[in-house]
C-alpha cells in the first residue's frame, strides 16, 4: 500500500519555499504571490476561501496542504475586558499560551506593556495599543523558579508556522470583534482561529512581543523566519520596531540579534544585579553569568545604537530592597536602556509573590534617582491566569 505523504503546513513555508511548491505542481509565479496574500493579509483559513484562484489549485491545496496549526482549548478574558488569553493545542496535543492585551489612547507608552518602547501606534493618535504576546516553544528548559512555564521544563521547539499562527489567530480575533461592535453585538467572544477574517487594509494589531512560553533565542531560526513573515510588505506587513524578543540572556542568540537586519527590539529578563541572586532565580545564569550577558548586550547597542530594555520581575522580600535597587542602579549606569519594573504575576502555592507598592515604588525612585530611566508594568490579567505558563498549568 502507498504511504500517504502528511499534508504541507503552509505557513511553515518562506516565501521562497512556497514559490519553490507551487513552482513544482506547474503553477505561474504569480499564483505563490496570491497565496501569501490570502495566508498574511486576508487571514484565510481555507483555500475555498481564495476566490481568485483556479478551483483545481484550491482542490489541491485543501488536499496536500492545511492551513490551521493551532486548534483552541480554552479562552479567558479580563474583567476589564482588555485581556484575553488562550490556551492552544498543537497536532501532537501539546498546548502553548498566547495573550493579546489592549490599550486605551490615554494609556501613554511603557504603562501597560512587558517593555517599554516609545514607537507610534500605526492606527494614529487616538487609537491606543493592541499587543500580541506569542510563545515560541511548548515549555521551557531555562527553569526560572518564579515562571510556571519553567517549572514544567521542555517539549519542544515551535515550528515559524506555529510561532506565525498566534498571531494570525489574535488579529483574526481583534477583526471578529470589531465586527461584532459594528453590529451591535452582545459582546459574544470569537474563537481566535475561527473569527471572521478583516478587510485587507486593516490593521488592528499594533505590537507583538515575542515573550510567551519559551526562550526564543534557544529556538532561534524558526523564530526569525516567523518574523520575516511577519514584517513581510506584500503580506502581514508589521514594521519590524513594533516587534520586541525578550530574552533570558543568551549572549550568542543576542549577538546574533544585532547582525539581523530586521530592526526588532530587544529586552533581557535580569531580575537580579548580581550573579548570586540571580542564579537562584534564573539557573541559566550558572551557565551565562550576568558580565557575559552585559558584555553582550553592550555589543548589541554599540552595533545597532538601539535601546535595550531590561525586565525586572518584583518579587516580596526576594529582589526588591533598597541595597539591591542601588546595586541595579550601578550595574547599568551609563548603558543605553531601560528597566521595566514588573510586580510578579504569581504561581499559585509559589513562596513567590509580588512586591507591595510601597516597595515597588521605593525601588523604582532609587533607579530614577540614580539617573536609570524606569516604568512600572500595570498588572494586567492576573484574574485569567496570564502569567507565562499559568492557565497551561492549571489545564494540565
Amino acid at each position: 500500500m502507498q504511504d500517504i505523504l502528511p499534508r504541507v503546513p503552509l505557513l511553515d513555508l518562506t516565501r521562497p519555499q512556497l514559490a519553490s511548491l507551487l513552482a513544482g505542481w506547474g503553477q505561474p509565479r504569480y499564483r505563490s504571490d496570491q497565496v501569501w496574500d490570502w495566508l498574511y493579509r486576508q487571514l484565510a483559513t481555507d483555500p475555498a476561501e481564495m476566490t481568485n484562484l483556479p478551483k483545481e489549485l484550491r482542490a489541491r491545496l485543501a488536499a496536500e496542504t492545511r492551513l490551521e496549526l493551532l486548534a483552541l482549548i480554552h479562552e479567558q478574558r479580563s474583567n476589564d475586558g482588555r485581556t484575553v488569553k488562550w490556551l492552544f493545542q498543537l497536532h501532537d496535543g501539546l498546548t502553548i499560551e498566547t495573550v493579546l492585551m489592549s490599550y486605551p489612547p490615554d494609556e501613554g507608552p511603557g504603562q501597560g506593556e512587558t517593555v517599554l518602547m516609545s514607537y507610534p501606534s500605526d492606527e494614529g493618535p487616538g487609537q491606543g495599543r493592541r499587543t500580541v504576546c506569542i510563545s515560541t516553544q511548548a515549555g521551557c528548559a531555562m527553569g526560572c523558579v518564579f515562571c510556571a512555564t519553567g517549572q514544567a521544563g521542555l517539549a519542544r521547539n515551535l515550528t515559524a508556522g506555529e510561532i506565525v499562527a498566534q498571531t494570525l489567530a489574535a488579529e483574526r480575533w481583534l477583526a471578529g470583534e470589531a465586527q461584532n461592535d459594528e453590529q451591535g453585538g452582545g459582546g459574544e467572544s470569537q474563537a481566535a482561529a475561527h473569527a471572521p477574517r478583516p478587510a485587507p487594509a486593516a490593521r488592528r494589531l499594533t505590537n507583538v512581543v515575542v515573550m510567551g512560553m519559551g526562550e526564543p533565542l534557544a529556538n532561534y531560526e524558526r523564530t526569525w523566519q516567523a518574523l520575516a513573515a511577519l514584517t513581510d510588505r506584500d503580506g502581514f506587513n508589521l514594521g519590524a520596531r513594533h516587534i520586541t524578543i525578550s530574552t533570558v540572556g543568551l549572549p550568542h542568540g543576542i549577538q546574533r540579534m544585532a547582525a539581523e537586519p530586521l530592526q526588532v527590539n530587544l529586552a533581557v529578563s535580569l531580575h537580579a544585579p548580581n550573579d548570586a541572586l540571580r542564579g537562584q532565580l534564573a539557573p541559566i545564569n550558572n551557565r551565562y553569568p550576568l558580565a557575559e550577558v552585559l558584555a553582550a548586550v553592550r555589543d548589541y547597542i554599540a552595533r545597532t545604537n538601539r535601546r535595550v530594555t531590561f525586565e525586572y520581575a518584583l518579587m516580596e522580600g526576594i529582589n526588591d530592597t533598597p541595597a539591591l535597587a542601588r546595586e541595579l542602579a550601578v550595574l547599568l549606569r551609563g548603558m543605553l536602556c531601560h528597566v521595566n519594573l514588573i510586580p510578579l504575576n504569581p504561581v499559585a502555592e509559589s513562596p513567590y509573590q509580588p512586591s507591595g507598592p510601597e516597595r515597588s515604588s521605593a525601588f523604582q525612585a532609587i533607579l530614577e534617582r540614580n539617573g536609570i530611566p524606569t516604568t512600572m508594568r500595570m498588572r494586567r490579567g492576573v484574574e485569567i491566569d496570564a502569567g507565562c505558563g499559568q492557565l497551561r498549568r492549571r489545564h494540565a
